[in-house]
C-alpha cells in the first residue's frame, strides 16, 4: 500500500536572526582562520600546489605536482583553489577560501533541510528552530572545524550529500503531488481528501489541506529537482570519485525500496538526469584518459605491463583502495572500533544528545501510525543516510575522517531533539525529552568538560615557561618512525608537560570555555532557558576553537615549512643566483609547502615513493629524484644548494668532505643547510 505523501509545512521561512548567528559563527571560525598558519606539509600544500601548477601550465585536465603527474584525486578541489587564486592572487588564504565558502553552503543546506523536515515540531514563532540548531551544531562540532584546517575534499562530500537528500525528497514530494488531479465534482474532491483530513486530525503536526496541482506546471514538476540531483551527484564524483555515485544512488534506491515506492523511480526522470550527470562528469574523465594513455611500467613492482590514468584512477584508487590493496599502500587503516569512536568525537560536544536523538527517530519509525508523514520521512531519511555512510566505511578501507558525510544527518537528529526538548508543535514542553537531555548534559557533558577544564587549567598555571626562541621540537617527544604519523591527529601524542608552557594562553581559554560548555549551559537548561543554553554551548565552543587555532599556529613549525621557505626566498633576494636548487631529504611530504612558497621545483633525495611514484614512470617526468651520490656531486658543484633535512647533524658530517655546510634556518625539527 502506497503511503501518504509528506505535506509541506505551513510556515517555512528563514529567520534573519538565525542566519545572522550562523554567518557570524562561520566568519569567526572559517574566515578568521584563513590567514594563519601557513600551508601544512603533506596533502594540504600538495593539493593547493597542484592548483597553482594547473594555473601555471594552463592544463586543467591532468594534475601535476612538482612537475610529476598526480592521479590520486579528481579535479574539482584543484579547480576551486585555482579559480580563487586566479581572482585574488597566488596566496595561501586565497586557495583556502573556496573550502570556507563550502562550509557556509553546508550550514545553509543543513538549515534548509532541517526546516523542511522539522518545521512542524518547532515553536510557531520559530519554524526554523530545528534547522538552526542542526546547523549550529555542525558549525561548532570538532570534526567539521578540524577537517577544514587543511585542504581536503571530505567536507564537500557532506555538502553534496545534504543537497542530494534534500533534492530527492523535493522531487519525490512533487511526484506525489502531480499524481493528484483537480477534481471535477464535489464528491470526488471529498473522496480524495477525506483520508488526509482524517490523518491530519489525528496528527496535528500535519497541515490540514494541500492544493492539488497540475502535472504540466514546471515549478511543481519533479524534473528540476531531479536534474539538480544529477548535477550535485556529478559534482560529488568530481570531488572524490565514484563514491559520489554510491551514496546518493544507494540512498534513493533504499529509500524507495523501504517505502515500497520503487515504481516511482521512472517518474524521477532518470534519462534526463543521466544526461545531465554525464554532461558534467564525463568530459574530464574522457579527457584525462586521452591525455594520459597507458605507458610501459617496470616489472617486479606489482604493476601491470602498461597502465595509464584509467588503471590508476579507476581501479587502483577506487577498487583496490576499497579492498586495501592499493599500490603503493601509503595510508593508514583506522580500526573499526576507532572509526566509530572518532565519529562520536567529530560531533562533540553535541554528541551527548545523540543517544536521545537516535532513540527518538527510531521510536518515530516504529510508531508509524502515530507519526505524521513528514516525521516518518525525516526519521527514515536521516537514519538511512547515516547508516549508509557509516556502514560502507565499516566494511571497507577507512580513514578517521571518512565519517564526515554522515555528520549533517546526525546534526539534524540533534537539532530535532533539542527542539522537542524546548517545545512541541503545540507549544507544550516535552517533559520526558527535556529530562533526558538534561540528564545527558549533567552526567556526561558536565563531568567531561570539568575534567578538561581542570587539566587545561593545571597546565596553564604550572607548565614551565620556555626560554625565548626555543624551538618547539626540543620540547616534544617525537616518534621514531614516519609510520607513527599516518593518522591526521598523530602529532598530538608528541606533546609533553614541558611543551605546555608554549600553549599557556590557549590552555587558559580552553579551561574557561569548558565551563560554558558544561556547567553554565547546564544551569541555563535546568532553568528552562534552553535556547540560551544551546547558544551558550555554541559560543563556548567557538572560544575553544579559537584557542585551538592559536595552538595550531604555535605548533605550525612541526607541521609546515613556510618559515623555511621564506628564509630561502630572502637568501635568494639578497644574493640572486639563477641556478639555485632546493632539495628535500626524503619524500615530498617532508616539506611540500616549500614548493608553493618558493614557486620553485624541488629535487628529492631517495624520494621516489608514495604520491609521486606512479607519475614518475611517465617519459616526460623531470629528473628530480636524487641519490646519495648525486647529492654529494651537487654539493661539491658550482650551484648553490638549499637542503631541507630532519637530520642536520648526520648531513653535516656526511657533506663536509664535499664542500662548506652552513645552516640557513631551523624550525620544527627541520633545518635548511646550504653550501654557499
Amino acid at each position: 500500500m502506497q503511503e501518504n505523501p509528506p505535506q509541506p509545512a505551513t510556515l517555512r521561512r528563514w529567520s534573519p536572526r538565525s542566519l545572522a548567528i550562523l554567518i557570524l559563527a562561520w566568519l569567526i571560525l572559517q574566515v578568521g582562520g584563513l590567514f594563519t598558519p601557513g600551508l601544512l606539509d603533506d596533502v594540504d600544500s600538495i593539493y593547493i600546489e597542484i592548483a597553482r601548477e594547473m594555473m601555471q601550465r594552463h592544463d586543467y585536465v591532468t594534475p601535476y605536482i612538482n612537475g610529476i603527474r598526480f592521479f590520486d584525486k579528481p579535479p574539482l578541489l584543484y579547480w576551486m583553489a585555482a579559480g580563487s587564486m586566479h581572482v585574488f592572487g597566488t596566496h595561501d588564504w586565497a586557495a583556502r577560501l573556496p573550502l570556507a565558502v563550502a562550509v557556509l553552503a553546508l550550514l545553509l543546506a543543513t538549515y534548509a533541510l532541517g526546516i523542511r523536515l522539522f518545521a512542524a515540531i518547532s515553536p510557531s514563532t520559530s519554524p526554523d528552530r530545528a534547522g538552526f540548531y542542526a546547523a549550529l551544531a555542525l558549525a561548532t562540532s570538532i570534526g567539521p572545524y578540524l577537517y577544514t584546517r587543511f585542504y581536503i575534499p571530505d567536507i564537500l562530500l557532506a555538502l553534496w550529500m545534504t543537497l542530494a537528500v534534500h533534492l530527492f525528497l523535493i522531487a519525490l514530494d512533487r511526484v506525489h503531488r502531480t499524481q493528484t488531479r483537480v477534481p471535477h465534482v464535489r464528491r470526488s474532491f471529498i473522496a480524495a481528501n477525506v483520508g488526509f483530513i482524517s490523518s491530519a486530525h489525528q496528527n496535528p503536526g500535519t497541515p490540514s489541506f494541500t492544493h492539488p496541482v497540475k502535472s504540466g506546471n514546471l515549478k511543481s514538476s519533479p524534473l528540476l529537482p531531479s536534474l539538480a540531483f544529477a548535477a550535485v551527484m556529478a559534482l560529488n564524483v568530481l570531488t572524490k570519485g565514484l563514491i559520489g555515485l554510491v551514496f546518493p544512488i544507494a540512498f534513493v534506491l533504499l529509500y524507495l525500496a523501504i517505502t515500497k515506492q520503487l515504481h516511482l523511480l521512472l517518474k524521477l526522470h532518470p534519462l534526463a538526469s543521466t544526461a545531465v550527470f554525464l554532461a558534467l562528469a564525463a568530459p574530464w574523465h574522457i579527457l584525462a584518459a586521452l591525455h594520459n594513455p597507458p605507458v610501459p611500467l617496470p616489472p617486479g613492482q606489482g604493476l601491470p605491463a602498461t597502465a595509464g590514468w584509467s588503471w590508476f584512477y579507476l581501479y587502483n584508487e577506487h577498487i583496490a583502495r576499497f579492498l586495501s590493496k592499493r599500490i603503493p599502500h601509503d595510508y593508514g587503516l583506522t580500526p573499526v572500533w576507532l572509526f566509530w569512536l572518532y565519529l562520536a568525537l567529530w560531533i562533540m560536544p553535541w554528541a551527548i544528545f545523540l543517544p536521545t536523538a537516535i532513540a527518538d527517530q527510531i521510536r518515530t519509525l516504529r510508531n508509524r501510525a502515530l507519526a505524521t508523514a513528514r516525521e516518518h520521512e525525516a526519521s527514515l531519511s536521516l537514519l538511512l543516510w547515516a547508516l549508509l555512510v557509516l556502514g560502507f566505511f565499516t566494511l571497507s578501507n577507512r580513514q578517521e575522517y571518512y565519517s564526515l558525510p554522515a555528520l549533517p544527518a546526525l546534526a539534524l537528529m540533534i537539532g530535532a531533539i533539542l527542539t522537542r526538548a524546548e517545545c512541541t508543535s503545540s507549544g507544550i514542553a516535552s517533559p520526558n525529552t527535556n529530562r533526558s537531555i538534561r540528564n545527558w548534559h549533567l552526567y556526561a557533558l558536565v563531568p567531561l568538560t570539568t575534567l578538561v577544564a581542570i587539566v587545561c587549567g593545571y597546565f596553564a598555571l604550572t607548565a614551565p615557561s620556555p626560554a625565548p626562541g626555543t624551538d618547539i621540537v626540543s620540547l616534544l617527544a617525537m616518534a621514531g618512525s614516519t609510520e607513527a604519523y599516518n593518522l591526521s591527529l598523530s602529532h598530538i601524542s608528541d606533546l609533553t608537560a614541558r611543551a605546555m608552557g608554549l600553549f599557556r594562553g590557549p590552555l587558559a581559554a580552553t579551561a574557561l570555555s569548558m565551563l560554558g560548555i558544561g556547567p553554565i549551559s547546564y544551569l541555563l537548561r535546568r532553568c528552562s532557558r534552553t535556547y540560551a543554553a544551546n547558544l551558550t554551548l555554541a559560543a563556548a565552543m567557538i572560544v575553544t576553537f579559537l584557542a585551538a587555532h592559536q595552538g595550531l599556529v604555535r605548533f605550525y613549525p612541526i607541521l609546515g615549512s613556510k618559515g623555511l621557505a621564506l628564509a630561502i626566498n630572502e637568501a635568494q633576494q639578497t644574493a640572486p643566483r639563477p641556478d639555485d636548487l632546493i632539495l628535500i631529504d626524503g619524500e615530498l611530504t617532508a616539506g611540500s609547502s616549500l614548493i608553493f612558497y618558493t614557486g620553485q621545483q624541488v629535487h628529492l633525495i631517495n624520494g621516489r615513493v608514495n604520491g609521486l611514484w606512479f607519475g614518475s614512470f611517465w617519459p616526460d617526468s623531470p629528473p628530480i629524484f636524487e641519490t646519495e651520490d648525486s647529492l654529494r656531486r651537487l654539493w661539491s658543484g658550482p650551484r648553490r644548494i638549499f637542503l631541507l633535512t630532519y637530520n642536520p647533524t648526520t648531513r653535516v658530517h656526511d657533506l663536509n668532505p664535499y664542500g662548506a655546510v652552513q645552516t640557513l634556518a631551523s624550525a620544527g625539527g627541520k633545518t635548511i643547510l646550504t653550501n654557499r
